[in-house]
């Protein structure tokens, strides 16, 4: 498509709204905007695009944004049924995703990564062992950085990983992952998609645009996943933490094997059963993406630890402090209370995402000293597990931190893993993440 002359609409100014401002305008298009927020509160953004002069529509999304544009690039975060955009296409207004913008542009070998949890970590371990190898890699996406920002600069000879969200997914038809991942398919995001079908059929949209020679790797342990591996058009490898998975990664007897041959030890310094899933669907695509098994071993030991996934903060007085505010929905949360033993305070709640809390009863049986709830949900939680896990009510991050600094016993760990959106006390879950840590640091 040409965008020389167009009249592009922006729906909603994040990062990814910026950079598709950006991308259009340099191709010639006349770019308009349109955020839920006021000018206030998006200062910061309309700084960055300035120099664009768009036309803003703040304050909410008329109608009147909508009539005058003949392109509309909707924001991952902007729901696809969205009301305005179905009248769009009903008009024959094209409405494109970011990745649809990108997808006759971008070159080299891309790497998609998606799943309901580890594909932030995943992703940047897969990055980092394709850097390891040699090899220019990008890495962008859901992890921070806009699909578009990084077309214009993009070579044929790259490696570009992305994590895809099930947002990003929900909208691409033609964007072409060369290797495709899904680490898992588990309940979140029910408040955007309504049900499990609707959300588990964007992320299988990750492979809808690959071809015979292109490859999918499946988590074979993930029923969902197992289920896909007969209908995909492209190659499948599998990789599983509990059996040999041929064609494909395994662990067994502490040894990573890819087809059999052994890669490299499970020792990683990522801690946690979810880390060695993790560590599997990264050897799987980078040894797919062209890396030797050398330097996947040397990747595998020397990656550390991303932000705000079980990030070990502190220890003091012989308790550990671990910031995983990106356990965002409940089976994230129940990998990282299975990564400990006993001991454990775990502060859960934030925003509701119709979740069932339920399910986290019997890990925590045995493990956890008490659950401290916080935010929107604690009702909801309280509701759910009373009576089966230790709880108590501390409203406030700050409230909890501190509780748990006066009773936690030497030997014993505080992690955050909300299990819930941040929304109804922070900006972001990386914002969550970050005041834990300062409340932790601040700790004597």
């Amino acid at each position: 498509m040409r965008y020389e002359g167009r009249e592009a609409l922006i729906v909603g100014l994040g990062q990814s709204g910026q950079a598709a401002a950006r991308f259009l305008a340099t191709r010639g298009a006349s770019i308009a905007i349109t955020d839920a927020s006021s000018e206030a509160q998006i200062a910061p953004a309309l700084a960055e695009i300035e120099d664009l002069r768009p036309t803003l529509y703040l304050g909410g999304h008329p109608d009147e944004a909508f009539e005058q544009c003949d392109l509309i690039v909707p924001s991952p975060g902007v729901a696809w049924n969205m009301p305005q955009l179905e009248a769009a296409r009903a008009h024959g207004v094209p409405v494109m995703g970011e990745l649809e913008l990108a997808a006759p542009e971008l070159r080299g070998r891309v790497i998609g990564i998606t799943g309901s949890n580890g594909k932030t970590t995943t992703t940047a371990l897969a990055g980092h062992i394709l850097s390891e190898a040699g090899f220019k890699t990008v890495v962008a996406g859901n992890i921070g950085t806009p699909v578009l920002s990084i077309v214009d600069d993009s070579e044929e000879e790259q490696r570009t990983v992305l994590e895809l969200s099930s947002f990003q997914l929900e909208a691409m038809r033609t964007f072409r992952c060369h290797v495709a991942a899904c680490l898992n398919v588990t309940p979140d995001h029910l408040d955007r998609h309504g049900k499990f079908d609707c959300y588990a059929a964007a992320k299988r949209r990750i492979f809808d645009a690959q071809r015979p020679e292109d490859a999918a790797v499946l988590n074979a342990d993930d029923p969902t996943c197992r289920a896909w591996g007969a209908v995909v058009s492209s190659r499948v490898r599998w990789f599983s933490r509990r059996r040999a998975a041929e064609p494909g990664v395994w662990a067994a007897e502490g040894l990573i094997y890819r087809d059999g041959v052994p890669v490299s030890d499970c020792n990683l310094p990522i801690p946690g059963a979810h880390n060695l899933e993790n560590a599997l669907a990264a050897t799987a695509v980078c040894s797919l993406a062209g890396a030797t098994d050398a330097h996947i071993e040397r990747g595998l030991h020397s990656f550390q630890a991303v932000e705000h996934r079980l990030e070990l903060v502190r220890r003091l007085h012989e308790v550990d402090y671990y910031n995983d505010s990106k356990a965002t929905n409940v089976d994230a949360a129940l990998k990282a209370i299975e990564s400990f033993e006993r001991g454990l305070w775990i502060i859960l709640g934030g925003r509701d995402k119709n979740s069932d809390y339920t399910v986290l009863a019997e890990p925590l049986a045995g493990r956890v000293r008490e659950a401290l709830l916080v935010g929107e949900a604690a009702e909801k939680i309280r509701a759910q597990l009373a009576g089966r896990t230790p709880l108590r009510d501390c409203g406030t991050l700050d409230e909890a931190v501190q509780f748990a600094r006066k009773h936690a016993a030497p030997g014993d760990t505080v992690l955050l893993s909300p299990a819930c959106a941040s929304f109804d006390q922070f900006q972001s879950y990386g914002h969550r993440g970050r005041e834990f840590k300062r409340l932790v640091e601040e700790l004597t």
